[in-house]
């Protein structure tokens, strides 16, 4: 968005003209997404709970650890966690033993049972543990540091049945919320990373992480499971939801901000990040919708 001429075009654009921007642009962003669900779907044996465990995973980092927790996700599959799904403490086990940062830090107590616990449920399950080097630990922020995000995401598992039901069943923003902002147990409160003690605050999923998630895989998994079992109305309610949640805040979106145009809704955001992903980014200028509303 730095091109003087895509300036100018925004600049004189109406509301009515950007309407049509916004309308063309999500729509091909959520085509791509819910054609990612569809991949994986097919590769997860067409089970939708597999599918919405994996793209749970996928979306705890969008940076570098992205694979490792999709890799984890596969290693350690949805049917494990539900056969322990009474037990946070399996599943912290499972999830932290699986990935293998589990043996990277000094032991305490706590961890000392947690690998306890894994060592008798890999055996149970034949379970192998990733390699720690699958990590990237380069500049992530305490917050986002996978061990927490696991444990995150062991209470966010836990004692709840069949996760695609929950993901299906959100119709507002507050759902969204009330889905995803949970704290992880009482052992990270004291800590980022095992065995390290920290400041005793909750360690919680914040808004603006469940908005993205709500974005990311509630609407597209809304539309996809539509479209498979023939219920239109559920991908109607998966729009207007995108319509309800707030827009995004980052770098792409703060670029079209500086030119005065600030999207009201996500469905917004995911047309600006959209037209810069796939045509700022990759030079496709001549290929742009922008292009054609400077003729």
């Amino acid at each position: 968005m730095e091109q003087l001429a895509c300036n100018t075009i925004l600049s004189k654009a109406t509301e009515s003209e950007l309407q049509t921007l916004y309308e063309h642009l999500a729509h091909a962003r959520l085509v791509r997404k819910v054609g990612d669900v569809y991949q994986i779907y097919e590769s997860a044996y067409k089970d939708w709970n597999q599918t919405c465990y994996q793209i749970l995973f996928r979306m705890m980092d969008v940076g570098t650890n992205k694979a490792a927790y999709m890799r984890l996700s596969t290693a350690v599959p949805y049917r494990y966690i539900l056969r322990e799904h009474s037990s946070l403490q399996a599943i912290e086990a499972l999830l932290l033993g699986g990935s293998g940062l589990l043996f990277l830090y000094p032991e305490d107590d706590y961890t000392a049972s947690l690998k306890e616990l894994w060592n008798h449920l890999a055996n149970k399950y034949n379970l192998s543990p990733m390699r720690t080097t699958d990590w990237d630990f380069s500049r992530v922020r305490p917050y986002n540091h996978p061990t927490l995000r696991l444990a995150q995401l062991a209470t966010l598992l836990h004692d709840r049945e069949f996760i695609v039901n929950r993901i299906i069943s959100c119709r507002t923003t507050k759902d969204v919320e009330a889905l995803f902002c949970i704290e992880a147990s009482e052992y990270w409160k004291r800590h980022f990373i095992p065995a390290r003690e920290s400041i005793d605050i909750p360690k919680r999923i914040g808004k603006a992480k469940s908005h993205i998630l709500g974005i990311n895989l509630v609407v597209p998994m809304q539309i996809a499971y539509s479209e498979n079992i023939g219920q239109q109305h559920l991908k109607q309610s998966a729009m207007s939801l995108l319509y309800a949640i707030p827009a995004e805040d980052n770098r792409y979106i703060r670029q079209w901000n500086h030119l005065g145009i600030s999207p009201k809704n996500a469905f917004e955001s995911q047309a600006i990040i959209q037209i810069i992903t796939e045509y700022c980014n990759k030079g496709r200028c001549s290929e742009c919708p922008l292009a054609d509303m400077s003729e």
